[in-house]
């Protein structure tokens, strides 16, 4: 995918965070193939018809109203043992035909090139996103005017869809069809009806990490540390007993406060959140088959969506991957910052930092860990 995430999806990224992000309503024009590739009518189809998918990634919803999962769900068994909540492919169709949207739900665990998507978008904003994609009749509604707790990207991959949104001068209405992508703040009131063909969007979930959040997460060893005494019998009949207490104690509290170490802070929000996405090793399998076989020239590619941030621990480093860390020698950071600075290398363009065997230990390493990926 040529750009970012970011300007896939808004345009110009920088103008984006700075002056639109969480203020208006964005809208934005790109190639429609780029987006329609993303998520195809084909794609829903497949998914929905030739799969076993199962809920809670599909649900079904009329006219503001959820369907009950026993209306387009059944039961089979697999290796003797039942399995539950299989998604009908008749029932569903039946559904749709009178009017109901089905709706594709975390589609960015099971979908790879959304899951692309929202790793890189992940990475280019610090915030948790998700993805769902809705698929709706001629016509139909599937949800009320309704907000969401988070910011979202929508785009159209199929057909069109006129979308009411409101804002604080009252509601207006916004078209949408294949290439054009819409950005929608926190609480923005908005409903959608498809036009007169079928219609697909995906929308993008932004679930954001908040001042509050990290300040929260900064304290927590300091109000941790306060006694844990019980208040003086007493003090419901004369209150003033606590008053001069409590201001000791929360004069104690401000001073451990201001020396809260707000580096190491920050290392810990950014340690916190990129060990704990979600594992995206799409071409793992030949990955591992082929790892005994890298040698100086095979040429290796930086998996997208994946970071490599390097954290100093002493005289060793932590090197956070997104879903885990793993823990090196310091001496490994010239080699690992050359890794970092490209999109792809071969062992043997190490050769200024390590010799050639610690290249190859290197390099199948961070195959075997998932940031790089054999070229095919």
């Amino acid at each position: 995918m040529p750009g970012s995430a970011l300007d896939l999806l808004s345009g110009d990224a920088q103008t984006f965070v700075s002056k639109v992000w969480a203020s208006r309503v964005h809208l934005h024009q790109a190639d429609p193939a780029q987006l329609v590739d993303l998520f195809s009518l084909d794609d829903a189809d497949n998914l929905l018809t030739s799969s076993a998918i199962r809920t809670p990634s599909i649900r079904i919803a009329r006219d503001g109203s959820v369907l009950s999962e026993s209306s387009y769900t059944r039961g089979a068994t697999l290796a003797g043992k039942p399995l539950t909540g299989l998604v009908d492919p008749r029932k569903a169709l039946d559904l749709f035909a009178d009017g109901a949207t089905i709706v594709y739900q975390g589609l960015h665990r099971y979908w790879p090139p959304i899951t692309r998507l929202v790793a890189e978008l992940e990475l280019e904003l610090g915030h948790p996103c998700q993805a769902n994609a809705y698929l709706t009749p001629p016509g139909a509604q599937g949800f009320a005017v309704h907000s969401d707790s988070h910011d979202v990207f929508v785009f159209q991959t199929a057909g069109s869809k006129l979308w009411e949104v409101h804002g604080p001068e009252g509601a207006t209405d916004v078209r949408l069809e294949p290439g054009l992508s819409m950005y929608l703040p926190t609480g923005t009131p908005h409903a959608a009806r498809a036009q007169d063909t079928v219609s697909l969007h995906v929308t993008l979930g932004i679930n954001q990490a908040t001042w509050r959040g990290l300040l929260q997460r900064s304290l927590a060893d300091v109000v941790a540390g306060a006694p844990d005494e019980h208040l003086p019998a007493g003090y419901l009949d004369d209150p003033d007993t606590l008053v001069e207490e409590l201001a000791h104690r929360l004069e104690d509290l401000a001073t451990r406060v201001r020396g809260v170490d707000t580096a190491a802070a920050v290392e810990a929000e950014v340690r916190r959140f990129l060990t704990s996405r979600s594992s995206r090793l799409a071409g793992g399998l030949h990955d591992a088959l082929t790892l005994e076989t890298i040698t100086e020239t095979t040429l290796l590619r930086r998996r997208p969506g994946h970071p490599c941030v390097l954290l100093t621990r002493g005289q060793r480093l932590d090197v956070l991957l997104g879903d885990r860390s793993i823990d090196v020698p310091g001496w490994l950071r010239p080699a690992l910052d050359e890794v970092r600075n490209r999109t792809e290398l071969r062992p043997g363009d190490l050769a200024e930092h390590l010799d050639p065997q610690s290249a190859l230990v290197l390099c199948r390493r961070l195959v075997r860990e998932g940031l790089l990926e054999v070229v095919r």
